[in-house]
């Protein structure tokens, strides 16, 4: 055929005649290709010498077909057995997804909550079994809150390891629409050959690169949003308060009518841009991408402002035995902070002073912003600020950069060995500054006359692998080994200083030595720097023979410089099997079940402790004396050592069938799993002498988590012009602390108290019990008020104890903020140009202490504003005239089901067109609508940590967002 003969057609499924967008399509031994278009179409230029197109498509047969001088090639591809072929990405590598044995779920990009996801862990949320994803704050700066089957630890850390690529990192170092798909390593014998970074679970985040040949194709993808108050809490106005006085209630009318939530919001608008390049021959392509964020908050000031680019570029040489990648990303945040920049923190990450959110919610409603001389209006009144003034005479600016770069060499020296060395290098720095003026509260009322502080973090993480793998099908049998060797280090370092009595504004935070409370030694200032190593053995070995037995078995050995020198390292085995019944000859029968597969596992990981020298004895340098005219300071012991303390173990076992019938219309999975968390990290307390302090951090707890987890993927309509898909996921867990002491340590009692109301109640909220699930509230149980409008609380003995009688002995638990259940459900519609997806998923099972009604629903506290709710009467009676108490009756029932993503999508034809592939335009819901009984903003609150379920009075309240977005590709 002449050179320059334009080819096009269209890709379809074999099965059921639908076009296929996404397909590629190349000529062979030629630099020149495409991609299909949402229509399957297809179009190319075909060189001199092209005579065979080469179709692939991920889930589908590869086909090569002749040219044979055609203009026009339509062709069917056919799909693989049941997806059996489909890559899933385990640790350090993938394996079909026909061969694995471990829990593992794998969500492509196809399936992705759409709209303004905020990180990683959102694409996802509600898509995976046992792995909740929450988000419990409308902050732009905030991540979600990831949690998987479970609380297994009292001290230690509770994220789960992410990788990007294999290289640890965090849910936001790459943009969501830069990932290309999210596996998730649900059980132990999964996340085993991670070793002590496994417990929690282990995030594998593969983002967007080319495999082989393709022409340069551009993608851009954007948005804008806008965002709302999901739901406002609704206090007294100055109306409310002045027809309140006339009832004889003693609140105080400044004569003004002023909502100071609306003087502190706004109706944000967000915009994000993702500009994408992919290209490049048989030997070298390469995949880069910039992305921009430009997201502003409820909250006036508060923002985030993101800039992301990655670039991503692979070699061939040496006739495909050597391959080179060179990876890099770059991130760089900045964002408005009301939060003092000096002793924040390491990763301070907040753009607003929840303090100032408070005051609005408790300032008189007749009060102004500004006195007649149209300065701010402040009083001289405890725990009362003006929350518009705190705003505007303060400035905080954060600044994060990070660059991330690996690169690595991939050796196949004969055939089915491979070897490969990766390096890299991730460098993630901060610089903070937050200053008060003159003007400011902290002047009117603490004296400060002009504030301000200043920060600054930075992080080295190092890392060096090396693998070996071997893979080799003899007849019946497939095996494959994988060795390898880790090291990685990581050190981090952060300085901070305050200064105030300022002799002008104009220094904001970048004039610290002009402050004098440094020069009369009152300011404050600090530094640290710390460092840990891990280095690890590990080896694997995966089994398959004739597709119907599999085997996997690895184990990981590790060393930690966090734990005692007597206990630096540990060993992690794991193993699971896999028995493919569907390819047992008596089966041969049952046309209608595709694939049925048993699986069994056990593994072992570890958790580390969040403090990096636990096992080590510590001084402070405290107070100063002086002794003959000499200054002297004094040094104090902190922290007992513990040679012996080592990481907690999580044995974990798992079982589970997969299961597809009717062609792959109904597929799914099941798996049942126990977990038991050993030598769990605690405080201990220990006699003073021989211990220079009273606590020592020891390994003696355990705590059991066992649940339930079904996914259910099925097809109810599929034709050619209308598609529905459909997906089911439950998941129950159940966890209970089995002890706290062992032979060597030992507590006093068999509970621990957790969780804080803050003042004026300054009591724990939680209770940790032996013998009882994690998670309870703990408190008063009200059981009615009498006529006096006080509490009469149920006493220990089940007798009605009058409010100012009761005793600590009368509280008992009064439910738990874990839920039971949770249920996700997830559709997909396709008709003819147009596409909808609906995301909804709810938790059931669990209760909610309500601090906005603890605190704000009492009409006795009359010198801060309350909610309407306060003047109704309680259980029917009266209305409630008693002090702020913790009772039963602000634990409300937290169960919720939300419509939480919609989005409905068109595309364009794009035949007609010369330069743009595809067009696709959208609009999307998040968080749309939640059902529940719940009182308060949201149900979706804190569930990590020792006290689940407190939805905290001063949290960044959720938000409703609206995104209008579009997609093309050229």
């Amino acid at each position: 055929m002449a050179q320059g003969i334009p080819v096009s057609g269209k890709v379809t499924d074999a099965k059921e005649g639908n076009p296929l967008p996404g397909v590629s399509v190349s000529v062979a031994g030629a630099n020149t290709g495409g991609i299909t278009d949402v229509n399957g179409q297809y179009k190319l230029t075909l060189p001199a010498g092209g005579k065979i197109l080469v179709f692939k498509f991920t889930g589908m047969k590869s086909l090569e077909m002749p040219v044979n001088g055609r203009a026009v090639i339509d062709v069917q591809l056919e799909s693989t057995e049941v997806g059996l072929n489909e890559v899933v990405v385990v640790g350090y590598g993938t394996q079909r997804k026909g061969d694995v044995t471990s829990a593992i779920a794998s969500v492509k990009s196809e399936n992705f909550v759409k709209g303004a996801v905020r990180d990683a862990a959102q694409l996802i949320q509600g898509k995976v079994a046992g792995l909740t994803v929450s988000t419990p704050s409308g902050n732009p700066t905030s991540n979600t809150q990831i949690q998987l089957r479970g609380i297994t630890t009292l001290k230690a850390g509770t994220s789960p390891l992410i990788l990007i690529d294999g290289i640890p990192g965090s849910l936001n170092t790459v943009a969501p629409e830069d990932i290309e798909s999210v596996d998730v390593l649900k059980d132990g014998s999964a996340a085993a050959i991670y070793g002590t970074r496994g417990t929690n679970g282990v995030i594998l985040i593969t983002t967007k690169k080319l495999h082989g040949e393709m022409k340069p194709t551009i993608q851009y993808d954007g948005y804008v949003s806008l965002q709302a108050i999901a739901r406002r809490p609704e206090f007294l106005t100055g109306d409310d308060y002045r027809r309140l006085i006339k009832e004889g209630i003693d609140f105080t009318d400044y004569g003004s009518s002023t909502d100071w939530l609306k003087e502190i919001t706004r109706s944000p608008v967000s915009h994000t841009h993702n500009l994408s390049f992919q290209g490049g021959s048989p030997t070298t392509n390469v995949t880069a991408s910039l992305n921009y964020r430009n997201w502003e908050g409820l909250f006036v000031n508060s923002n985030n402002k993101q800039i992301t680019g990655r670039a991503d570029v692979n070699h061939v040489m040496l006739d495909g035995k050597l391959k080179a990648n060179l990876n890099v990303i770059t991130r760089s945040r900045t964002y408005w902070s009301g939060v003092d920049a000096g002793e924040g923190g390491f990763i301070n990450g907040n753009s607003f002073n929840n303090y100032v959110y408070r005051q609005a919610m408790i300032r008189n409603p007749t009060d102004s912003v500004r006195n007649y001389k149209g300065d701010w209006l402040e009083r001289n009144i405890y725990f009362y600020d003006n929350p518009v003034a705190y705003l505007m005479e303060s400035y905080g600016q954060n600044d994060e950069r990070e660059t991330r770069l690996n690169g690595s060499l991939t050796l196949e020296p004969v055939k089915d060995l491979r070897m490969k060395l990766l390096v890299s290098g991730n460098k993630w720095s901060e610089t903070r500054g937050y200053a008060e003026t003159k003007k400011h509260v902290s002047t009117v009322k603490n004296n400060r006359n002009g504030y301000a502080s200043r920060g600054t973090s930075d992080m080295q993480d190092n890392l060096l692998e090396f693998t070996t793998e071997y893979t080799r099908s003899i007849r019946k049998h497939r095996f494959n080994l994988l060795g390898g060797y880790s090291y990685q280090d990581n050190t981090r370092e952060n300085f901070y200083m305050q200064n105030w009595d300022f002799p002008t504004d104009q220094y904001s935070y970048n004039n610290m030595e002009a402050g004098d409370a440094l020069k009369r030694g009152e300011a404050v200032m600090g530094s640290f720097k710390d460092k840990w190593k891990l280095i690890g053995f590990f080896g694997r070995l995966s089994y398959n023979w004739d597709d119907k037995y599999l085997l996997l078995a690895s184990v990981r050995h590790e060393g930690s410089t966090k734990f005692g020198s007597n206990s630096r390292w540990g060993t992690f085995p794991a193993v699971s099997l896999g028995w493919r019944v569907s390819k047992e000859t008596f089966m041969t029968g049952l046309t209608w079940l595709d694939d049925l597969k048993l699986r069994a596992g056990f593994g072992v990981t570890g958790t580390v402790p969040d403090d990096l020298y636990a096992s080590l004895r510590s001084f402070n340098y405290g107070n100063r004396f002086l002794i003959n005219g000499v200054w002297v300071q004094g040094l104090d012991a902190v922290r007992n050592p513990n040679a012996e303390l080592q990481w907690e173990k999580k044995e974990e076992f798992n079982v589970g069938v997969d299961f597809s019938l009717f062609g792959s219309r109904i597929s799914g999975s099941i798996d049942a799993y126990r977990r038991l968390t050993k030598d769990a990290i605690f405080d201990y307390q220990v006699p003073v002498p021989p211990y220079p302090t009273p606590e020592i951090v020891a390994n003696a707890a355990q705590i059991r988590n066992q649940g339930l987890e079904v996914l259910l993927n099925f097809v109810p309509v599929s034709t050619r012009n209308f598609q529905w898909n459909s997906g089911f996921n439950y998941s129950t867990n159940k966890n209970v602390l089995v002890s706290l002491s062992s032979n060597t340590f030992a507590t006093t009692n068999d509970y621990f108290d957790a969780g804080y109301t803050g003042e004026p109640i300054q009591e724990p909220t939680h209770r940790v019990q032996v013998g009882r699930p994690i998670g309870n509230f703990y408190g008063y149980k009200s059981i009615g008020i009498d006529d006096n409008g006080r509490w009469i609380i149920e006493g220990k003995d089940g007798k009605p104890v009058a409010s100012a009688d009761k005793s600590p002995d009368d509280k008992q638990i009064l439910g738990n903020g874990l839920p039971k259940h949770f249920l996700g459900w997830n559709n997909s519609v396709r008709y003819k140009r147009f596409d909808l997806n609906v995301t909804m998923r709810g938790a059931f099972g669990f209760q909610i202490l309500n601090f906005q009604r603890l605190f704000y629903e009492n009409p006795k506290v009359v010198q801060y504003n309350m909610l309407k709710t306060a003047f109704d009467n309680v259980y029917g009676k009266t209305r409630l005239n008693d002090d702020l108490a913790l009772v039963s009756y602000y634990v409300e029932n937290g169960d919720y089901w939300k419509v939480d993503n919609v989005t409905l999508g068109y595309n364009f034809n794009t035949k007609r067109t010369r330069y743009i592939q595809a067009a696709r335009i959208y609009v999307a819901a998040l968080n749309l609508a939640t059902i529940t009984g719940y009182k308060g903003i949201d149900p979706e609150v804190i569930r990590t940590g020792l006290a689940p379920g407190d939805d905290e009075r001063d949290k960044y309240p959720t938000t409703r967002t609206f995104t209008l977005g579009v997609n093309l590709t050229f």
